[in-house]
């Protein structure tokens, strides 16, 4: 009989509250009626099914999608090839098809994955990796009581296998049950709601390792955009962390979309697919130069001073076939203005030495261009993500010495970070917000985070930038001091004149000015926020209002304008 035919007979023998499984291959989907719930073409349906038995039931299709790593597909297409043909298309794969079908339900949704028709995305390797959670969050989602022998069954061939279980399913047909799992632990934790780890015995016990004829590579590159995003909307993957209100200061952050790209091949991407290829250089060797950016008010506060810094970490670092400037602010401008940031925002500016050829150190096999990336949050200037501009940090002295340029000159803003990651974790041990790194000689150089100042009976005081980051916050201030009268040398400063200091506070772009009031356990002045520093911080606030301290972010337009690029 009819699919519509097996539905309503099916309905029938389980009565009210049962469930009626029906297997489809993706790649059929077109005989699909998804719109009447039926076989294209076919003049019955369900519910002319229902009535001619006068049975009286509420019928509601519910949607499962299986989706499997198309790379384990295609390396295993081989098994069968005698049956399918070596040369697969993507449609054979299915993942293609199955995108279409989930566009297809939540459009019924009104563009929501959500409601009556809602689409379940179960991935197969989070299902055999942890068959007890993922059943049973599976069943939840369908309104399914779950009970524990759904996690076993009878060895041998079933009659819901499909025609082509003879040549996939041989290993299942030896099966009775998912290899290693449990039940004992499972039972255990089976009223456990937010459990977030499962006994390792849930691991199958063997893999196999099989290799992908190079031949199926267009496939699996047509194939793996559908795979990633339908990937995302898994429990497995929205469980790979802390929940969002959690992790995220600002919620708007989740959804913010990054520019990534080499020289005109740069685009914009979300979040949570942005990635840089393993062969590019930042990843092979940190190496890169950076900036961070401030927005306020609709301006990017010092862009200029900021980009002449970034092309001179570039010329030293000997990068070749850079962005040019014009490039960079554009792809700046695109990213605030999909991402309707107009204030209250932080850019991480990157400049990578961009994709390798091949695994190496050598910038000789570097042949496709930098890599730009512009990252931009909603980030405040005081916050969880920076610091208390009022109330202060403390500090402590890390035992990790600050870089001199004998090794890795500070004043190329690169990207080898480690020595001040190094130091970070220190002040995190110590409770600490950041950790004063010394020179080679012992005299203080900055934080691993910011440079610092101190005051003492109303002098500003500033390290020499030997062995730091001449940073742009702290130029600033130092012309700031003179205007506002307070006078301020630049010389070698021991850490004993930090700790009896009546004043210090750090600075940087993304924190701007923060008072220091403990350095080591030492109280600092006072304990609390001095005059300098707060005239200094009120001085500030005023620059990005002043005429040439800030550059216009161009008008966002929502309108629907044609556009040639």
């Amino acid at each position: 009989g009819s699919l519509a035919h097996r539905i309503a007979t099916g309905a029938k023998s389980v009565g009210p509250g049962g469930v009626v499984f029906c297997k489809h291959m993706a790649k059929h989907c077109h005989l699909y009626d998804f719109d009447n719930e039926c076989e294209v073409g076919a003049e019955d349906t369900v519910f002319d099914h229902m009535a001619d038995a006068r049975v009286h039931l509420t019928f509601v299709h519910k949607h499962v999608l299986l989706i499997r790593d198309p790379v384990a597909v295609l390396s295993s297409w081989d098994v069968a090839g005698s049956v399918h043909g070596n040369n697969p298309t993507p449609d054979e794969v299915g993942i293609i098809p199955m995108m279409g079908i989930y566009s297809t339900l939540i459009s019924r949704n009104g563009g929501s994955g959500s409601g009556e028709n809602f689409v379940v995305i179960l991935d197969s390797d989070q299902l055999a990796r942890y068959p007890f959670p993922t059943l049973k969050a599976l069943c939840g989602d369908l309104g399914i009581p779950f009970t524990a022998d759904m996690l076993e069954w009878e060895s041998g061939p079933h009659d819901c296998d499909g025609p082509w279980a003879d040549w996939w399913y041989s290993d299942v047909h030896k099966s009775s049950g998912w290899f290693g799992h449990d039940m004992d632990a499972e039972s255990a934790e089976d009223d456990d709601e937010n459990r977030t780890t499962y006994p390792l015995s849930y691991v199958p016990p063997s893999r196999s390792y099989r290799t992908l004829n190079p031949s199926l590579v267009p496939t699996l590159r047509a194939s793996l955009p559908a795979y990633d995003y339908l990937r995302s909307l898994t429990s497995g993957h929205k469980s790979r962390g802390p929940p969002a209100s959690q992790i995220y200061e600002d919620p708007r952050n989740e959804h913010i979309l990054a520019w990534i790209g080499a020289p005109g091949r740069g685009r914009l991407v979300p979040r949570d697919t942005a990635s840089v290829s393993p062969w590019d250089s930042s990843v092979q060797g940190g190496d890169a130069a950076w900036e961070g950016l401030r927005v306020y008010n609709g301006k990017i506060f010092k862009l200029e001073r900021h980009l002449k810094r970034l092309f001179k970490s570039a010329k030293a670092l000997g990068f070749e076939n850079v962005h040019t400037k014009e490039e960079v602010i554009d792809a700046i401008f695109r990213t605030l203005a999909a991402n309707g940031m107009r204030d209250g925002a932080h850019i991480r500016l990157t400049l990578t030495r961009g994709e390798k050829c091949t695994s190496s150190m050598n910038p000789k096999f570097n042949v496709y261009g930098t890599t730009l990336i512009v990252l931009a949050e909603w980030k405040p200037t005081e916050g969880a993500t920076t610091y208390d501009n009022t109330k202060g940090i403390t500090l402590i002295t890390a035992s990790t010495r600050r870089n001199s340029p004998s090794t890795v000159d500070s004043k190329i803003h690169h990207n080898n970070m480690i020595n001040n990651i190094l130091p970070k974790i220190e002040a995190n041990l110590a409770g600490a917000a950041d950790a004063i790194m010394l020179d080679l000689d012992g005299f203080v150089s900055e934080t691993n985070a910011t440079n610092i100042f101190m005051v003492d009976d109303g002098i500003l005081m500033t390290p020499h930038a030997d062995a730091c980051l001449p940073g742009i916050t702290r130029e600033t201030v130092i012309m700031l001091a003179k205007e506002v009268g307070i006078p301020c040398e630049i010389r070698r400063i021991s850490l004993a004149e930090f700790h009896a200091a009546d004043e210090v506070f750090t600075t940087g772009t993304m924190g701007e000015l923060t008072p220091v009031t403990m350095i080591d356990g030492r109280v600092i002045g006072t304990g609390s926020r001095g005059p300098v520093t707060a005239a200094l911080q009120g001085a500030y606030k005023t620059l990005p209002n002043r005429p040439g301290w800030a550059t216009e972010i161009p008008p966002f337009s929502n309108s629907r304008t044609l556009e040639i690029l």
